[in-house]
């Protein structure tokens, strides 16, 4: 099956296990984000393994689940998992799935991952608020998409007016919010000291191995998008700490009640 009928698949068997309900916004879960999900009621859940243009997940904290249902009053689609591009080489393992959402009738993607931190300002266990982003590897999901829809613009990648709505819902709930630009790095090993060194001279405030090339098919989809970042370290050179995935899950969990709560109230905020 190609990718096109994979999608018209995958949007099929969606609308099929959701009925009449249409939602607009879907969430990314990272890791350290995945009990989002359990915040759902009235939930229907669909394993990625339903959806032929979904990938199949093999990093830990990545269940590969879509539930779609409501949190407050707020009709949403939670993606529980990613591919990374770590994962295979290629940049473009969740193209099948974005494409679905947007095929669906989804007009906002929400976007959180853990990051680590290049900014002395920022702790492990705050939260950022993606503003911008760095795509140091320079991969495309992209590359050999035809006719000039290709060319997407991304002067507002992270959209201002969802930016401004979670700012103000941050300072409504007394929940600390920064905000900065996130760089992409490939992955699978962290960063060295320099190539932080590096990142931060280009203007990076956090790093990570995710985010970017789902941004770059929301965009290309359509899409607007909103990106959190939730903290788990310091990165490399910046503290003793050795960095491990371990580590990183261990983190997240520990900080996710106050990621969770952002990520209420942010729902609550967004223009209907």
């Amino acid at each position: 099956m190609n990718l096109a009928d994979a999608i018209d698949a995958s949007r099929d068997r969606l609308r099929q296990r959701l009925g009449a309900r249409a939602p607009r916004t879907a969430i990314l879960l990272g890791s350290g984000w995945g009990a989002l999900a359990d915040q759902v009621t009235d939930a229907v859940d669909v394993p990625y393994a339903e959806l032929p243009a979904f990938p199949r997940l093999r990093v830990g904290g990545h269940a590969g689940l879509l539930r779609a249902g409501c949190i407050g009053a707020r009709d949403v689609i939670v993606l529980a998992g990613r591919q990374h591009a770590y994962e295979t080489g290629e940049a473009d393992g969740m193209k099948g799935a974005i494409r679905t959402l947007a095929a669906a009738g989804v007009t906002t993607l929400i976007q959180t991952n853990a990051a680590g931190s290049c900014d002395e300002r920022m702790r492990p266990g705050e939260l950022m608020l993606i503003s911008d982003h760095l795509n140091l590897p320079q991969r495309s999901p992209l590359c050999g998409e035809p006719g000039d829809e290709r060319f997407v613009d991304m002067g507002d990648a992270y959209t201002a007016a969802l930016r401004t709505a979670a700012q103000a819902a941050a300072r409504a709930a007394g929940i600390p919010l920064h905000e900065g630009v996130y760089a992409w790095f490939l992955g699978p090993q962290f960063e060295t000291p320099a190539e932080i060194r590096m990142a931060r001279l280009l203007g990076a405030h956090a790093v990570g191995m995710s985010t970017v090339p789902e941004t770059l098919l929301a965009r290309h989809a359509g899409l607007q998008v909103l990106a959190l970042s939730l903290l788990t370290n310091m990165a490399a050179g910046m503290d003793t700490q050795p960095l491990s995935h371990a580590q990183t899950l261990a983190c997240a969990r520990a900080g996710q009640a106050q990621a969770l709560r952002l990520l209420q109230a942010v729902l609550a905020a967004l223009p209907a």
